[in-house]
């Protein structure tokens, strides 16, 4: 018997019972397309993330005070007073793997125009805050070293706050806007960014000269926090190395000798590609985590594979013998129903294919997550069910091919 019969045998076993065929291709169809939708968000989320922070700079490198233990209490990082201009002048004078460096100290509190107003943050910077950040001035100008050096009352509006203070559309350069009681200037409006893949609005900020908010706001002389960029992205552990050693060496810490160990750092320094290894291990396992979620609708549609190719076994016992006493060989049976069981979960596939693939279209234009589906994620899922069909329809076929001929022919 040659395959070409074979296969128009499953075609009409198939054919006769419709529903049945549907029902037991419909666990397959449901795996694939979940398995696709839920690698698709995976992906996308992964991609959105790597293009978010690649918009915050690859190369960036993030300096905050570190946690310290004071009467055995340990304090909270924000509180602690280890970073000062004496630091911030150091890296930027001694460390050699850096192209851009800019003190920062933040602020949150209500911004005032008119009847209007909005709550913010405030971040105490200088210009080479936004080559760090790849923030850029869309109207205006950025404030200068000499209105860095008089603590000048001027500010650089996120287009969230715009939108919030000057709602009737209104040019805001040059208008006074209050922080708290504050007055500063609008000097600048930053160029919009919109949403990071974290839900964060990246335009819901004001920036000021990083003196005028620590004298004229919080009254501090240390620093929040140091943000400077390496000179490419390849030398950022030197640079973070670099900035470590700086850093221990102004705050006085001890490094380990034979009887010592070394201090402990009161700093913390972290970098994109830290940020970006992270988190991209996280999205990874995450989408393994919805893969493997997925995956175990491909078992269940196998298994209700497995158990109506033994109903049709039993169904197609006389059947089964009929041919086997005019000549039929085991394996011919075995094929006829292997292919049976490859051909419900190949179709099965096949639609399992489009409906993941218009699922997670969907959910991108409904729910706006990103997606990203990737060819292999298709061939992988195509490749399963072809072998869950193989794997979990040959046991039943096995066994109808070893069936005994006259036995099967006195099948009632």
């Amino acid at each position: 018997m040659n395959y070409t019969n074979l296969f128009k045998i499953a075609l009409r076993a198939i054919a006769a019972n419709k529903t049945r065929s549907f029902l037991t291709a419909l666990g397959i169809i449901i795996g694939i397309a979940s398995v696709i939708t839920m690698l698709a968000v995976g992906q996308g989320t992964k991609q959105s993330i790597q293009a978010n922070i690649a918009e915050m700079g690859s190369n960036m490198i993030m300096i905050s005070p570190g946690a310290d233990m004071r009467g055995g209490v340990r304090q909270e990082a924000s509180s602690m007073e280890t970073l000062k201009m004496s630091d911030y002048e150091a890296i930027k004078d001694e460390c050699q793997y850096i192209k851009a460096i800019s003190p920062m100290v933040s602020s949150s509190g209500q911004f005032i125009y008119g009847n209007e107003n909005t709550p913010s943050t405030i971040y105490g910077i200088n210009q080479d805050y936004l080559e760090i950040r790849q923030i850029d001035v869309a109207d205006g100008e950025i404030f200068t070293d000499a209105e860095i050096k008089t603590s000048a009352k001027v500010c650089i509006l996120g287009q969230t706050v715009v939108d919030n203070l000057f709602p009737d559309g209104s040019d805001p350069i040059g208008k006074v806007v209050r922080f708290n009681s504050i007055p500063f200037r609008v000097i600048g409006v930053l160029k919009k960014k919109g949403y990071n893949s974290m839900g964060m609005d990246q335009d819901d900020l004001v920036l000021a000269p990083y003196t005028s908010v620590m004298k004229r706001i919080l009254a501090q002389t240390y620093l929040n926090g140091i943000q400077c960029s390496a000179v490419t992205e390849g030398v950022t552990d030197k640079a973070t190395e670099e900035i470590s050693n700086i850093l221990r060496r102004t705050h006085k810490l001890k490094d380990a000798t034979e009887t010592t160990e070394a201090d402990e750092d009161d700093f913390t320094i972290r970098s994109q590609e830290e940020l970006a290894s992270m988190m991209n291990s996280t999205t990874d396992m995450l989408t393994i985590l919805l893969g493997c979620v997925a995956g175990i609708s491909l078992v269940v549609g196998g298994i209700g594979i497995m158990n109506i190719m033994y109903v049709s076994v039993t169904e197609r016992t006389r059947e089964i013998g009929l041919r086997m006493s005019v000549g039929a060989r085991g394996i011919d049976i075995l094929n006829q129903f292997l292919i049976e069981a490859v051909l419900l979960s190949v179709s099965g596939g096949l639609i399992g294919v489009a409906l993941g693939i218009g699922a997670s279209f969907s959910i991108k234009a409904f729910a706006h997550w990103p997606i990203a589906i990737q060819l292999w994620t298709i061939i992988m899922s195509f490749a399963v069910c072809t072998f869950t069909g193989v794997f979990f329809g040959w046991y039943p076929a096995k066994k109808a091919a070893q069936l005994d001929p006259i036995e099967a022919l006195r099948y009632e």
